[in-house]
């Protein structure tokens, strides 16, 4: 069998987690910072929307570009633009300096930059897998962020303790150079690239829209693809809009936890951080166990369903199952995140896979954003309890609508050996 741990999926893996660490600290660092400046669940998810906002139009049409030319160039150039912007928020916050419109265009160009990477990453980093070891490498690849979390804790101290996230911005800003010197030590050959140049066009308007087009057709007669990607928008928005309402729950509602002689915010990162163990656990259970194929579709169905009846009532838990629900959503959620992402990036022939991860990321992030919007708007006026109830109704109407009733469609990609 090869063997997964070539020397380039070593410097991907070992980069990831570079950047990763940085990026959830600053991820959690300005939520806060937004939320606590305002003290508005409103202009929270605003802050939020504007991030995410550009990853609905930069990923459709990076798809066409990233199957021309070399991903890898635009991964490393990303990282490297995107350490120097870190380190102007780094400037402007040491200097105790704060308007809210002027972080919001920033934030609007760093989500700009995630969404062209997002797709970028995606459609690379198949092509550093051995045969075989797909499950194996997004098992590696969902255990990055929880390890990366474990930061939040250590974030939320500093800010506390400090009462300023520059020092976190100082960190984020070194983490994304030093991942994206080792991303240009990756040696691959990119073949998706030489494929292009034997259809004779030249990069162009023209053939940039003929692509764009064929990368649409390629999604309408590939209907599995389509079903998982009309049902992950959907799961995003729900998901999107109850994850923007957890942290101002727990602001908003200290007296449900006065008995507990922990800072609210404190306790929020505490009970989240057993959602990142969670999915810690999961990735481990993927790596050393392959679900059997014929069973994969019926695995994965049955932990949307479980997600999402957990995450309708989890609020209502006390403390420990709280802790708990977050746990078993996470070990779930990398479940279903191993499934989906190792069956449709080995099925994604390399030179259309930019196209298909850049048409999957604008309607996911579509959802997301959408999500964020609606739950900030009812958060003002709903309590945030009743609001994920809703969220998550919609989502176990798609759950039955859309992936069961079309499940012979989904089953060709799912329930295949990668």
């Amino acid at each position: 069998m090869n063997t997964l741990w070539t020397k380039d999926f070593k410097i991907i893996t070992i980069g990831s987690i570079i950047s990763m660490l940085g990026n959830s600290v600053a991820g959690f660092a300005i939520g806060l910072l937004v939320l606590d400046y305002t003290e508005s669940t409103l202009l929270f998810s605003l802050f939020m929307v504007v991030y995410n906002l550009p990853k609905i139009i930069a990923p459709l049409f990076a798809g066409p570009y990233l199957d021309r030319f070399s991903r890898k160039k635009v991964i490393y150039t990303l990282d490297f633009f995107s350490s120097g912007i870190f380190f102007i928020m780094f400037l402007l916050l040491q200097a105790n300096w704060f308007h809210y419109p002027v972080f919001l265009g920033i934030v609007l160009l760093v989500g700009t930059i995630d969404g062209i990477y997002a797709v970028a990453y995606e459609s690379f980093y198949p092509n550093l897998v051995t045969k075989g070891n797909f499950s194996k490498a997004y098992s590696i690849s969902s255990m990055i962020y929880p390890l990366a979390s474990f930061m939040v804790p250590v974030a939320s101290f500093i800010y506390i303790s400090t009462g300023s996230a520059a020092p976190l911005f100082a960190f984020n800003a070194i983490t994304f150079f030093l991942a994206a010197v080792f991303e240009t030590r990756i040696g691959f050959k990119e073949n998706h690239m030489k494929k292009a140049e034997e259809t004779k066009k030249e990069f162009s308007m023209i053939s940039y829209k003929a692509d764009f087009k064929e990368g649409l057709d390629y999604m309408r007669k590939e209907r599995g693809l389509l079903v998982i990607t009309v049902y992950f928008m959907i799961t995003m928005f729900a998901g999107g809009g109850i994850h923007v309402l957890h942290l101002p729950f727990f602001k908003n509602n200290p007296e449900l936890f006065a008995h507990i002689p922990i800072n609210v915010v404190t306790l929020y990162t505490i009970i989240s951080s057993f959602g990142v163990l969670g999915r810690l656990i999961g990735g481990l259970i993927h790596y050393k166990y392959k679900y059997p194929v014929p069973k994969k579709f019926l695995i994965a169905i049955s932990v949307y369903t479980s997600i999402a009846f957990l995450e309708t009532f989890q609020l209502y838990f006390p403390v420990v199952l709280m802790a708990l629900s977050f746990f078993l959503i996470g070990i779930m959620g990398v479940t279903s995140f191993n499934i989906r992402i190792s069956a449709t990036q080995s099925y994604v022939p390399d030179e259309k896979r930019g196209r298909f991860n850049g048409t999957f990321q604008m309607m996911v992030s579509a959802g997301n954003i959408i999500g964020q919007l609606a739950a900030g708007v009812f958060g003002e006026l709903y309590h945030e309890r009743h609001v994920i109830m809703g969220f998550m109704a919609i989502n176990l109407l798609a759950i039955y609508f859309i992936m069961y009733r079309k499940r012979h469609h989904v089953k060709k990609i799912y329930n295949r050996r990668v």
